[in-house]
């Protein structure tokens, strides 16, 4: 059955959005003719759910990628909007610009005033354009890094999202020091005398990362990943063909499970 979804389905969640649809087309046939389809229906659902735990609790390290690249996958500032009460954004590095693929500024999360600060990638082209698909230039690193020092300056503790493909490897933004401002932040983030919260949320690529990630605690959602390289990285290092991206990602072990068992990471969050 050909699938009538706008959704995003990647090739493993076929079988469970193929029953969901039909579910729903079982839905409108009864409501509109009156044939008495409920036992079915629920036989259905049950047989769907059954279907989605069983994909879902045996994933295989590439699928975990694939799914921390899904474009439907909640980013940064969709977080921001549902856990804070409040959140003003700050801009810009003093220095050059406001690189728009990170975002920061002052929040209230429940009773706490804190800072939060990550990357944020676009829904679509036009938007990926602007958040320059979640990849940080110099610029964003030193607004992160002057919003971090000003937590420290008011005694609040600080929370990192990362979602990030890597650091942007542009010609101008070595020429603007893309290495020292990520190894400057590293510095002082190791430093500063207030908490700091990381969490993965989705992809956690390299120096990229980093340059937000170091802190007290490192958190990570169930599937999300964090590596030096991304595997079609390292499967066109290896193989010199990145279609061998899956072999390289299981035996990289960039999974959440694996850098808990590893202990890179302090806990799994549940998706």
């Amino acid at each position: 059955m050909a699938l009538k979804t706008d959704r995003f389905v990647l090739d493993f969640e076929k079988p469970v959005v193929n029953l969901e649809e039909k579910i729903k087309e079982m839905r409108e046939y009864a409501l509109s003719t009156g044939v008495e389809l409920e036992d079915d229906i629920k036989r259905l659902e049950k047989k769907a759910q059954q279907l989605r735990k069983e994909i879902y609790s045996n994933l295989t390290r590439w699928q975990r990628v694939q799914l921390a690249r899904h474009p439907q996958r909640p980013y940064t500032l969709d977080y921001i909007g549902r856990m804070c009460s409040y959140f003003e954004e700050l801009h810009g590095d003093r220095y050059f610009a406001d690189d728009k693929a990170v975002v920061a500024g002052l929040a209230q999360l429940e009773e706490f005033s804190v800072v939060i600060l990550g990357q944020q990638k676009g829904r679509g082209t036009k938007e990926n354009l602007y958040r320059n698909f979640g990849m940080s230039n110099p610029e964003g690193y030193r607004k992160a890094l002057r919003v971090m020092e000003l937590a420290a300056k008011f005694d609040k503790p600080v929370i990192t999202l990362i979602d990030t493909p890597g650091a942007y490897p542009g010609i101008g933004a070595e020429e603007r020091g893309q290495a020292e401002a990520i190894a400057k932040n590293l510095f002082r983030m190791a430093r500063l005398p207030v908490p700091i919260i990381n969490v993965i949320i989705g992809e956690g690529a390299s120096g990229g990362a980093l340059g937000i990630g170091v802190g007290d605690r490192i958190l990570m959602l169930e599937n999300g990943w964090y590596s030096v390289i991304s595997p079609e990285g390292c499967a066109a290092i290896l193989w010199r063909d990145a279609a061998n991206a899956p072999q390289a990602a299981e035996a990289m072990k960039v999974t959440a499970p694996d850098l808990l068992e590893l202990k890179i990471i302090d806990e799994i969050i549940p998706e």
